[in-house]
Parts: structure tokens; sequence; C-alpha cells
């Protein structure tokens, strides 16, 4: 094995560390939300939005905070439209540019769902800090998150 190799697999085992937290993250949060009928990424999509001015974003800033293709966004976006929990708008100055925005139905829905996705997370980073392979990751996660914004 030479040293690149060393570096790669470095980089591969904190790749394979960083997907098992995903996982049990994203597993955590998935049980936790299905009480108030949503998904992860729903979750997140009704969140990015609320985080916005206005409650509103265009397609394609939202496709970015939620992780996702256009077209995958553009589903998502039709599903919780129809659900009415967000709606789309034209935007003034593009008329070819949509922004997808909060409803009431959706401020209330994220509402509700704010504290148990909050416990849910508590509850799976704690589950993580308890495995010595993923502990590191959660601190550094912590310490991140700790530094003031800028």
């Amino acid at each position: 094995m030479s040293v690149d190799d060393g570096a790669l697999e470095v980089r591969a085992q904190g790749w394979r560390t960083l997907t098992a937290l995903h996982s049990l993250v994203e597993d955590e949060l998935t049980a936790a939300l299905r009480q108030v009928d949503l998904s992860v990424v729903e979750y997140s999509v009704l969140d990015a939005l609320a985080r916005q001015d206005g409650w509103h974003m265009r397609m394609q800033q939202l496709a970015r905070a939620a992780a996702l293709s256009p077209s995958a966004t553009t589903r998502l976006v039709t599903r919780l439209e129809d659900r009415h929990l967000l709606t789309r708008i034209l935007c003034a100055d593009d008329r070819r540019g949509l922004y997808t925005e909060l409803t009431e139905a959706g401020v209330a829905a994220l509402e509700t769902a704010r504290p148990i996705h909050a416990a849910a997370l508590t509850a799976a980073l704690a589950r993580a800090r308890a495995i010595p392979e993923l502990e590191p990751l959660v601190a550094a996660m912590e310490q991140v998150a700790a530094v003031p914004a800028s």
C-alpha cells in the first residue's frame, strides 16, 4: 500500500463514518416525522422556506436547500401543494420564474413538526454519541454548531 493508498483509505473511512451517522439520524427522523405525516425532505423544504424572509424561495434555491434535482423538487413541491402546505407564485420581475411559498397550513404543519424533529434529532445524536466510531463526528458537529454565524 502506498502513502496515497493510506490517505485514500482514511478519506474513505471518514466517508463511511459520515454516511453511517447520516443513516442513523435519518432513520430516527423518518420514524418520528411519520407522526405528522411528513418525510424528512418535506420537513426540510418547509423549514427552508420558513427561514426565508417572506417564506418563499425560487424553485432552484429550494432544490439546492433540499439537495434535490430540479425534477425531484418539482415533484415534491407538487405533492406539498396538493396538501395545501405550500403554493407557487409567479415571480413579478421575471415571468419565467416561480417562487414557492409556505401557506398558513404549511406554517402550522411545521410548527407541529419542529419539536418532534428536534426531539428525534437529539435522540439520534445521543445514540450516535454512544457509538465509539461516531462519537468524534458528533462532537465535531457540536463544535461547528457552537460557532456563531457571521
